[in-house]
């Protein structure tokens, strides 16, 4: 017989579990991927490169940190390109 293991039965669980999560995006690290936190459970999601909603993961934070700042490097960088392109 399988030993298995039971998830948190706390009230706000069972409440998600009846009537569906109550998501809010907490952080949007590109203009595609975005995280979300359920208000309700604390569930935490974020979209994967097919666009779909998976669990976050350690190994999914590190990837949305990296691609974070890579984005904000990539959009600063343009914006200083104009700036300094509409001088002349």
């Amino acid at each position: 017989m399988k030993n298995t293991t039971t998830k948190s039965s706390s009230p706000l669980r069972i409440y998600c579990d009846i009537f569906g999560h109550n998501y809010e995006m907490t952080k949007k690290v590109t203009s595609h991927v975005k995280e979300y936190t359920c208000k309700c459970c604390k569930r935490q999601l974020t979209t994967n490169g097919n666009g779909k909603l998976t669990e976050l993961t350690p190994k999914y934070q590190e990837i949305n940190a990296i691609l974070e700042d890579i984005y904000t490097r990539r959009m600063s960088r343009l914006k200083s390109k104009t700036l300094s392109s509409s001088i002349y």
